[in-house]
This record gives C-alpha cells, structure tokens and sequence, in this order.
C-alpha cells in the first residue's frame, strides 16, 4: 500500500512538471497601441496602429500588420516599405519616416515611425502607400490619412544660416512630470523634395520658461546630443511645477554656431522656434 502511494505521487508530480513545462506565455504585441486605420486591397488588410490611437503634426510611431483577407491570418515574413505624402496645391512632398522593422522575431508587429511636418486643411491632404513583399510576391496599397494640427507646437520647420531646411521635432516626454524629464526630439533636414535623412553631430539648446509666471525658468536642465543608438537628440527637461511651458530652442553646429533661435532674455521674452507642453 505504501509503495502504490509512493508511485501515485511520483506519477502525479511528473505530470504537473510536464504540463508546467508545456505551458507558453502568451504576448500581447498590441499592448499600450490602438487602431486608427486600415488600408486594403485585393489580397491583404493593413492594420495601422499608434500609442494615441490617432496621427497628428509632428513625430508618429506607428505599427502594422498585415492579415491575408482569405486565412484572416497575419503575415510573420513581410519585407514592407512606406511611403507618406503631402498633396498640395501647387505640388507634392514626403516627410522624414524611419524604415520598418520587425518588432519581434516570430510576432506579427512592424514598426517604425513618420514626422509629419503640416496638418492637412481643407485641399491639401496626406495618404500612405504601403509596399510589402511576401514569399517573392510584391503588393501595395495606398489611402488617405487623418493628419490635424497638433494642439501644440511639436514641430519646427525653418531655413538655417547655413542655409539648409531643417525639421526639428519634439519625441519625448510624451507624458511630463514635474521632475527632471529625459526629453528627446529628432532633427531631419530637406534634401529634396523626397528625402528628409537625420542630421548628425549638432546640438539642440534647450531653454523651457513659463510666459504666465513672469517667464521664468527652471534649474539642471541638459542639452540635447545625438544619440548613436537611434540618432535622436537627448538631453534634460527641467519641470518645476504643472501648467503651460514654452520650450525655447537653439539649433547649433559644432563649431558652435547658431543656426537658428535665440537666446531669452529680458528684452527677447522667446526664441523663434520652441516646442510646447502643458500638463
């Protein structure tokens, strides 16, 4: 009798440790994104998603996947290229976008992102085009897209005295604080019409000061400077207390030379370019 326990047991922990071992943890890729559109056509539906569950002027991260409209199952080996453009009046453009990469190895989740540099209006609008290869197989699909102004300037496009067009946009924080906020912003420029690469090697002065307060500033905050692993600029945002602040902007080079913006000062209450957060 003793030894038929015994042999229960063992049997019974044997299967708890191989149902254990069976068990796999489920991910959510979807986590923390929403969906704001889908693009289709004859074989495919691309789901776009972001963390605001909308796009708007400025910087955008933005996902995708691709569901096969007959297996409605999502494609885990597309090679997929992207292309936004601005139509208007009198002519067409792109923006600074990233490339997309694979979020995860076996996941369904591409990723990357798109700075849009002006909202669209009334005649002039955005769509995306979509090329993706499957298995040797190339495809496409296009649409229009929702591209308002930002309720808040995260985006400055101007002409340096170097001469060159600029496009600096605000990344992050996303959610400020008060405290020390790492602050993040990407700085493209113009090469043609089509082409808007990173710019490497400047230096994003930063000034934030509250106009209701008597426009006053705030204590250790950092500058920012390229960043090798993603090429953005990151530096300290110093915010001492809740309400709206204006981020003042210098754009230098690395001679020190400003290229555009200016200081604060009693007499120059702002820059020309300056980002803005209200919390």
């Amino acid at each position: 009798m003793k030894l038929y326990k015994i042999l229960f047991v063992f049997a019974l922990a044997m299967l708890t440790s191989c149902s254990s071992d069976d068990e796999t943890v489920t991910i959510n890729e979807l986590e923390g994104l929403s969906k704001f559109k889908e693009i289709t056509n004859d074989t495919h539906t691309i789901e776009l998603y972001s963390p605001a569950g909308f796009l708007e002027q400025g910087y955008n991260e933005i996902s995708l996947r691709i569901k096969n409209n007959t297996t409605n199952e999502y494609i885990k080996n597309a090679s997929v290229e992207w292309m936004p453009l601005m139509h208007m009046t009198m002519m067409t453009h792109s923006c600074p976008k990233s490339t997309i990469e694979k979020t995860t190895a076996e996941g369904t989740l591409y990723k990357g992102y798109i700075v849009f540099q002006m909202p669209q209006n009334a005649t002039e609008y955005w769509d995306l085009k979509l090329d993706y290869t499957i298995d040797g197989t190339e495809y496409s699909a296009i649409s229009v897209i929702d591209v308002p102004a930002s309720a808040k300037r995260r985006i400055n496009t101007f002409t340096g005295t170097d001469n060159v067009k600029y496009i600096v946009a605000f990344i992050e924080p996303h959610q400020p604080k008060v405290a020390l906020n790492d602050m993040v912003a990407g700085v493209f420029r113009m090469e043609n019409m089509m082409s808007f690469p990173v710019v490497n090697d400047l230096k994003l002065k930063i000034d934030p000061r509250m106009p209701s307060m008597g426009n006053h500033g705030s204590p250790n905050n950092v500058d920012l400077t390229q960043s090798t692993s993603d090429e953005f600029y990151h530096g300290k945002l110093s915010l001492t207390m809740t309400g709206y602040w204006k981020i003042n902007l210098q754009l230098v080079n690395a001679s020190n030379d400003v290229l555009k913006g200016e200081t604060v000062t009693e007499s120059n209450e702002a820059s020309s370019i300056f980002f803005e957060v209200e919390f």
